[in-house]
């Protein structure tokens, strides 16, 4: 485990692979860690240095107070990837980690080769749907929306009280701060990003699951159509997050682009 104190906060992050190959930098959706790419980041860490990381509010990074804006988790990850020594990266997000990534590239974009967005849009839900859900999570905690939290990010199939995965998933959700949690949710609820993202002039591919219930395949889809040249792929039998629940499909999609990507 890595540990470095950015903007007044400490995050959570590790590095896999070569030093000297080109980065990969992974971004987590709302209520999980960097976790959920262990098998992608694993899989190409042969070939790729890999930067993972732990967003505030989440695993074993700060959490500090709510609320929380866009910037500030764009502003985390820019701190990160200058500790680490990584000048430039294709980053991978998913969900509100798709979101970091577009404000990345809009506002650092020297920083930003090419971008994999998975299960995200330029804009996700609205203010009565987080704030919904802020108001709940402050009022009740996490635990009382976990079960149509997970019904959003996993297929019927994956939700089996005999996937030991799928309890540990659960976990991970409900062991989430409700500092993190909520001020994430104030996070996505402010960011509208289709400006920036519509004049993005990177190379990038959208994925999403074929079930996915929280940004479904048309929404991903409406983002891919606002950047030139955007490529779009629905990836069968996989919810909100298909790292997880089709690993092997995957991690194809993002080997096959990053494969494509031009040199430097």
């Amino acid at each position: 485990m890595a540990f470095t104190r950015v903007n007044g906060m400490v995050l959570h992050h590790e590095l896999r692979g070569p030093e000297t190959a080109p980065a990969v930098v992974f971004s987590n959706s709302l209520g999980t860690d960097f976790r959920i790419w262990d098998e992608v980041a694993d899989a190409l860490a042969r070939d790729y240095r890999i930067l993972l990381y732990d967003q505030r509010g989440h695993g074993l990074s700060d959490a500090t107070p709510a609320p929380y804006a866009m910037t500030d988790h764009v502003e985390d990850l820019s701190a990160l990837m200058d500790h680490v020594g990584i000048e430039r990266a294709v980053v991978v997000g998913l969900s509100v980690g798709g979101l970091i990534a577009q404000g990345l590239a809009a506002t650092h974009a020297d920083k930003v080769r090419a971008l994999v967005l998975c299960d995200t849009a330029h804009k996700i839900g609205n203010d009565e749907l987080w704030n919904a859900r802020i108001d709940m999570v402050t009022r009740d905690g996490i635990g009382a929306m976990a079960d149509a939290i997970m019904e959003r990010w996993f297929t019927p199939a994956y939700r089996s009280p005999d996937n030991a995965d799928f309890a540990g998933y659960t976990n991970m959700l409900t062991r989430t701060t409700v500092d993190g949690y909520a001020g994430t949710c104030a996070a996505i609820r402010d960011a509208d990003l289709t400006e920036s993202t519509r004049a993005l002039k990177v190379p990038v591919l959208c994925i999403v699951g074929d079930q996915d219930g929280a940004t479904p395949p048309d929404l991903v889809r409406s983002t891919a159509e606002l950047i030139e040249g955007a490529r779009f792929e629905i990836i069968e039998g996989a919810g909100h997050i298909p790292c997880v629940e089709q690993p092997t499909a995957t991690i194809r999609l993002i080997s096959e682009f990053l494969g494509g990507l031009p040199k430097g």
